[in-house]
């Protein structure tokens, strides 16, 4: 089970003393951050992509290469890679050329993203978003695993005789989740080539992040990649803590109502019943994290959502201590306890190297 953080990389003023981080402010406590997270004994980091203000991740593969560099164990992710308005042979090649920088500890999460703007502005049509999705990415597949490839489709120049480079480290391509919260049919993409599936389920109801997570497990059974149980699921979740609630609930209140993703909404009390958010002491974190697998069965990854809403730097990385300190250890013994033999651990660079090794005719 790997546990880590996400960033979205937003730019929020800080409602409680009227101060804006400038955007080299944030880009640079994002790198702090994720040494941090290394710091504490977490897996993972993952970098959002955006392209709009009030956001400043507009080039993961920038930032986690730089992150490659200051990091020894570090696996450096992506909260969503744009597979729609990204070119499908420049994502392969940026995170191959990742992949050798950071020795393989790479993998990504492919997406739509949120942003409808954001499709004109690269040129594409909102109304094409799966099809681009589906088309994009089964170009990336083939991209990575043969050495030319001679591909047409609908959205791009066609390629006649192409090598992506740098090839993927050790011929084996970075690990893929597909990012979904609303759609069957990524699900199901994730499901047909037997690469993970993430809800990032931060603003919906377990109701229906298990409706999708079902649908992937089965048709990952279907398409004969085992076990609906060992099919690979990464679940999203937002957390602040206090050794005290009631210290929690007071100190992240006016975060919670001034924040550009939900602020003006519904209730703190309310989004906490309805979503995964939990804003309490260490132990509330773990109880209501542990109902996760109840939920929706075993899994792979955990991702929280720690560093966003005006949250300063300070703060931020008080909670990261916490999580690594306190509700991180206790989550691995709980979730390793009663895990089925079967059950896959999330894929690595070295995991599938020594798979493909093993293989028959290897």
């Amino acid at each position: 089970m790997q546990f880590g953080i996400f960033s979205v990389s937003d730019v929020t003023t800080d409602p409680t003393t009227g101060r804006t981080p400038t955007e080299a402010e944030r880009i640079k406590a994002m790198v702090t951050i994720a040494l941090k997270a290394e710091e504490v004994g977490l897996d993972v980091f993952a970098s959002g992509e955006h392209h709009n203000p009030p956001f400043v991740a507009s080039s993961p593969t920038t930032m986690l290469g730089y992150i490659a560099a200051r990091t020894e164990r570090l696996v450096l992710s992506t909260a969503t890679t744009l597979i729609t308005t990204n070119d499908p042979v420049k994502i392969a090649e940026d995170f191959s050329m990742l992949q050798h920088l950071a020795d393989g500890r790479v993998d990504l999460m492919m997406g739509r993203g949120n942003t409808g703007p954001v499709y004109p502005w690269f040129g594409q049509d909102i109304r094409q978003g799966i099809p681009l999705a589906l088309e994009n990415y089964n170009l990336v597949h083939r991209l990575w695993r043969e050495d030319v490839v001679d591909w047409e489709g609908k959205f791009r120049t066609p390629l006649q005789g192409f090598t992506s480079t740098p090839r993927p480290l050790d011929g084996v391509p970075p690990f893929v989740w597909h990012g979904s919260i609303r759609s069957p049919e990524i699900a199901e993409q994730a499901a047909y080539y037997g690469d993970g599936f993430f809800h990032n389920n931060i603003f919906w109801p377990a109701t229906h992040t298990k409706k999708l997570i079902s649908l992937y497990r089965r048709r990952f059974e279907h398409y004969g990649h085992g076990k609906a149980d060992q099919a690979v699921v990464g679940l999203g979740g937002q957390v602040f803590m206090r050794k005290n609630s009631q210290d929690a609930v007071r100190e992240f209140r006016p975060y919670f109502d001034n924040a550009p993703v939900y602020g003006g909404g519904p209730s703190l009390e309310e989004f906490t019943r309805e979503t995964p958010l939990t804003v309490g002491s260490p132990q509330e974190v773990i109880d209501r994290t542990l109902t996760f697998r109840e939920m929706f069965g075993d899994y792979q990854r955990q991702l929280f959502l720690m560093d966003h809403a005006g949250l300063p730097l300070k703060t931020v990385l008080e909670q990261l201590d916490l999580l690594g300190e306190e509700v991180v250890p206790v989550l691995r013994k709980e979730f390793a306890a009663g895990r089925p033999a079967h059950v896959p651990d999330a894929p690595t660079h070295a995991s599938m190297l020594a798979a493909r090794r093993a293989a028959p005719g290897a």
